[in-house]
């Protein structure tokens, strides 16, 4: 990408888009393509021909997604399946009608199997069954995908899909029973901890693992691949390395101050046990993520807290 290359980045405002737009505008990228979900409806099929007819972006950055936790996931099947799978096609096919020239299409580690092998390498894909709780959400990331490679392999478009794992920092969602697992429990030790509260209750047993990649480590794995990776294979992102559920609330503890004790609620579903991502492939090729997790935590908290 040259410094005066139109880039649309679609989702701005979220956990992912936010970081890249940052990412992007810290390189020197000023020619930056954005508009709210109000400004323009992505499902609206006609509004987003419209867009890309009247605007021609050279670049895109597809991290425009509907997202939640596990909870809202398995409350809301229907909406994350049908508003993800209106999203993508309109954003990926309106980049190959308008000679887009390189597009960037954000996944999740959720498309791969419940029971996948650990660390979860990109040949996994559809080598299983997928969690039940989260497998509207997957499907539709994996047809987003099928869609980047179909372009790619019909009409040669430089259509690439990079799968990153959990996710946090600044523009995160931080609902209590919609949320991921590590804002929701940030929330929940602050506020019992800011009120005086005895116990702080987790979700599940304890002992599921989960690996997290600090939101700015994502966007600069993202313009990393953007500017060498030109491959419709997909491509982990992460840390390789995971935590416990339980050893992270103990960590949040610490972070936040909370005094009290904390009680698993096991009635609560514990999702798929670990999800570590194989990330050899992204480091092979000459990137690595830079934030520990108990400094990008520490920070997460102090900015969206403490401020």
């Amino acid at each position: 990408m040259e410094k005066k290359s139109k880039i649309y980045v679609a989702g701005h405002r979220g956990l992912v888009g936010s970081a890249i737009l940052r990412k992007l505008e810290k390189e020197g990228f000023e020619n930056l393509l954005l508009r709210t979900s109000s400004e323009l409806d992505l499902r609206n099929q006609e509004a987003v021909k419209d867009f890309f007819e009247k605007e021609k972006p050279e670049y895109v950055f597809l991290a425009a997604a509907k997202v939640g936790g596990i909870n809202a996931n398995n409350i809301y099947p229907a909406d994350f399946i049908y508003d993800n799978l209106c999203i993508q096609n309109n954003v990926i096919h309106q980049s190959y009608r308008n000679g887009v020239k390189k597009l960037l299409f954000l996944g999740s580690s959720c498309i791969y199997p419940k029971n996948a092998p650990q660390p979860i390498k990109e040949e996994y894909l559809l080598s299983g069954y997928l969690e039940p709780t989260n497998d509207a959400y997957a499907i539709a990331k994996i047809a987003g995908i099928k869609l980047c490679q179909s372009y790619h392999k019909q009409y040669g478009y430089n259509f690439i899909s990079a799968m990153p794992t959990n996710l946090y920092g600044p523009g995160d969602n931080y609902d209590l029973k919609n949320s991921h697992v590590l804002p929701a429990l940030l929330r929940k030790f602050h506020e019992a901890k800011i009120n005086g509260e005895p116990t702080v209750t987790v979700w599940g047993t304890g002992k599921p693992r989960r690996e997290f990649l600090h939101a700015d480590d994502l966007a600069s794995a993202c313009y990393f691949l953007i500017e060498n990776y030109n491959d419709p294979d997909i491509i982990n992102v992460g840390v390789g390395k995971d935590i416990s559920i339980g050893e992270m609330a103990l960590l949040i503890k610490k972070i936040t101050g909370f005094e009290g004790n904390t009680v698993f609620d096991t009635s609560m579903p514990d999702g798929t046990f670990q999800k570590l991502l194989d990330v050899s492939k992204l480091n092979n090729l000459g990137w690595h993520a830079e934030t520990g997790f108990e400094e990008g935590l520490k920070k997460t908290y102090e900015d969206k807290f403490l401020v």
